[in-house]
C-alpha cells in the first residue's frame, strides 16, 4: 500500500517551485522537485503556471490520488502587518482579527483575505503577525489550480513556510537571540528566534537586482529588531545570500554583532537542488510540504477565503451522512418491529381476557345462585314423599328413595347445629345420594361423615376443598347393605 505524499508549491507571479516529500521509516525524504517559469508577456499567467505544475507533477513526481497539496505565496503577492489583539484564546482571536486588522490598517479590508499567527501573549493580549492578500488574486490562483486537478489544503505566506524549514533543518545557535537572514534573487527574509516569542518572528521584503545587499542589511536589521518588539538584543546573525555577495566580516563590524553564514544548501540537499531555481525557493516549497507531513500549525488564507473542500473532506462528509442514514434506517426498522411486537402482545392480551372468562366457566362449573335455601328444597322433597305415601302420587321406586332421604335427613339433624352445616344440593337416585355443601372447617366435615356412617350410610366418594373460610364438600353416599 502506497503511503501519502505531500507536495509543496512555492508560487510567485512568474514561476513556481514544487517539492514532493514522503516518509520512510519515520524520516522525511525528498521524492522529487522542479521549477517551472512562464514568459513575461504571456497572458493568464496563473492558468499557464497551473498547467505547467500539473504536467511537471505527472512527469517527474510519484503523484497519486492520495497526495496532499499546499501552496506558499511569494511575498510580492501579500502584505504583512503587526496587529495587537485583546484576547489570548485562539478562537476569540480568529473571530475578531478582521476588526483588529481593519482598525490597525485604517482601511476597508472587505476585499482582503486574512491569515494570522500569534507571535507572543501576555496579560494585555496577544501580538499578531497578520498577512493580507487580495481576494481576487487568491481566487485566480485557486481556480487555475483546481482547473488542473490541484486543490491545495492550505495557502500560506512564504515566510511562514521558510520558518518551518529552518526550524526543521537548520541548527540554531545555542540559547542566544539569533536572527536568520535569507536572500534570494528577488526577496529577503528575516526570521528571529527569541525566547520571549512563542513562534519565530518573521519579516519579508523585496529586493532589486542591482541593490547593494550589505548596505541593505545594515539598514534593515535594526528595523527588524525594533519591529520584533521583544526587548531582547540580537546576539548573532546567520546569513544566506543566493548571490554570495554579502561580506560577513564587514557586516559584523557595522552591526556590532557576530555574523556567520547559514548553510542552506547542505540543509536543502545539493542533489535535490539540481532542478530548482535556488536553495531559498526549494526551502520555501519544502516548508509548504512539511505543513502536512508534520501536521504543523498553518497560517492559512483558505480559513478566511474559499475554505478547503477537497476530496478528503467530501469523503468525510459522505461517511458522516452515510452513518447518519444507516442510524436512521436502523432506528426505523427497530421501531417497525417494536410496533409489530406491541400489536401482537395487545392481540394476545385481548384473547387471554376473552378465553379466561370462557375457560373459567367451562372448567370450574357454573357458580351457584347467591341466594339458595336448602331447607326449603328438603321440605319440598319431603312433601312430595308424603304425597307418595298417602297415595296421592305413585312413582316406581319412591319407597326406596324415601328411605334413603330419611337416613340423610336424620344424619343432618344430628350434626347440623354442631358443624354449622350448609347444604347446597341433594340429588337422589335409585342407588346413591349426591350431596354438596359446606361446614365451618375440615374437622366438622369429617364429623358429618362420621354421623352419616353411624346413621347407616356409607360415604362412597368425597371431594373436599377450602374456600371462602369454609370447608366445601361434595360426596356420594349409599345405604349400608
Amino acid at each position: 500500500m502506497k503511503g501519502r505524499n505531500y507536495i509543496g508549491i512555492y508560487l510567485s507571479k512568474d514561476s513556481a517551485t514544487v517539492v514532493c516529500l514522503g516518509s520512510e521509516g519515520g524520516s522525511k525524504k525528498v521524492l522529487g522537485c522542479f521549477t517551472v517559469t512562464v514568459e513575461e508577456q504571456e497572458e493568464q499567467k496563473q492558468q499557464a503556471l497551473a498547467r505547467l505544475i500539473r504536467e511537471g507533477c505527472a512527469e517527474r513526481l510519484p503523484i497519486h490520488e492520495d497526495c496532499e497539496f499546499a501552496v506558499a505565496l511569494d511575498c510580492s503577492i501579500f502584505m504583512q502587518h503587526n496587529v495587537h489583539s485583546e484576547f489570548t484564546d485562539p478562537k476569540r482571536i480568529a473571530a475578531t482579527v478582521r476588526y483588529d486588522a481593519e482598525e490597525a490598517l485604517a482601511m476597508d479590508i472587505t476585499d482582503l483575505a486574512i491569515a494570522f499567527k500569534v507571535t507572543s501573549s501576555d496579560e494585555s493580549g496577544s501580538a499578531l503577525t497578520v498577512f493580507t492578500a487580495r481576494r481576487k488574486m487568491l481566487s485566480d490562483v485557486l481556480v487555475a489550480l483546481q482547473g488542473n486537478n490541484i486543490d491545495p489544503v492550505a495557502i500560506e505566506p512564504d515566510i511562514n513556510c521558510l520558518s518551518r524549514f529552518v526550524l526543521q533543518n537548520v541548527s540554531l545557535p545555542g540559547d542566544s537571540h539569533a536572527l536568520f537572514c535569507l536572500l534570494s534573487d528577488t526577496s529577503g527574509y528575516f526570521i528571529s528566534f527569541a525566547k520571549s516569542h512563542e513562534t519565530p518572528a518573521a519579516r519579508t521584503f523585496l529586493l532589486r537586482p542591482a541593490q547593494g545587499r550589505d548596505e541593505l542589511l545594515v539598514r534593515e536589521v535594526p528595523v527588524t529588531a525594533a519591529l520584533g518588539g521583544t526587548g531582547e538584543a540580537i546576539d548573532c546573525m546567520r546569513v544566506f545570500d543566493a548571490t554570495g555577495s554579502v561580506n560577513h566580516q564587514r557586516l559584523s563590524e557595522k552591526l556590532g554583532i557576530e555574523v556567520g553564514s547559514a548553510d542552506l544548501v547542505a540543509a536543502a540537499s545539493p542533489a535535490a537542488l539540481s532542478d530548482c531555481a535556488g536553495p531559498v525557493d526549494f526551502a520555501i516549497a519544502y516548508g509548504a510540504a512539511l505543513s502536512g507531513l508534520e501536521k504543523a500549525h498553518r497560517v492559512n488564507f483558505r480559513n478566511d477565503f474559499m475554505p478547503y473542500q477537497g476530496g478528503k473532506v467530501r469523503l468525510q462528509k459522505a461517511i458522516k451522512f452515510l452513518g447518519i442514514s444507516v442510524a436512521a434506517i436502523m432506528l426505523a426498522v427497530g421501531l417497525y418491529f417494536q410496533l409489530q411486537l406491541w400489536q401482537r402482545n395487545k392481540y394476545r392480551s385481548q384473547l387471554r381476557k376473552k378465553f379466561e372468562k370462557e375457560y373459567s366457566a367451562v372448567m370450574f362449573g357454573k357458580k351457584p345462585p347467591l341466594k339458595s335455601n336448602p331447607v326449603a328444597k328438603l321440605a319440598s322433597e319431603l312433601r312430595r314423599i308424603q304425597d307418595v305415601k298417602s297415595g296421592q302420587l305413585s312413582v316406581t321406586g319412591e319407597e326406596s328413595i324415601s328411605a334413603k332421604l330419611t337416613l340423610v335427613v336424620g344424619a343432618f339433624n344430628k350434626c347440623a347445629a354442631r358443624t354449622n352445616l350448609n347444604v347446597e344440593s341433594i340429588n337422589i337416585t335409585a342407588k346413591t345420594i349426591s350431596i354438596a355443601g359446606d361446614t365451618s372447617n375440615r374437622k366438622d366435615t369429617l364429623k358429618l361423615f362420621e354421623t352419616m356412617e353411624q346413621n347407616g350410610l356409607d360415604v362412597l366418594t368425597q371431594r373436599l376443598d377450602a374456600k371462602g373460610g369454609r370447608d366445601n364438600f361434595r360426596i356420594t353416599v349409599a345405604p349400608k347393605k
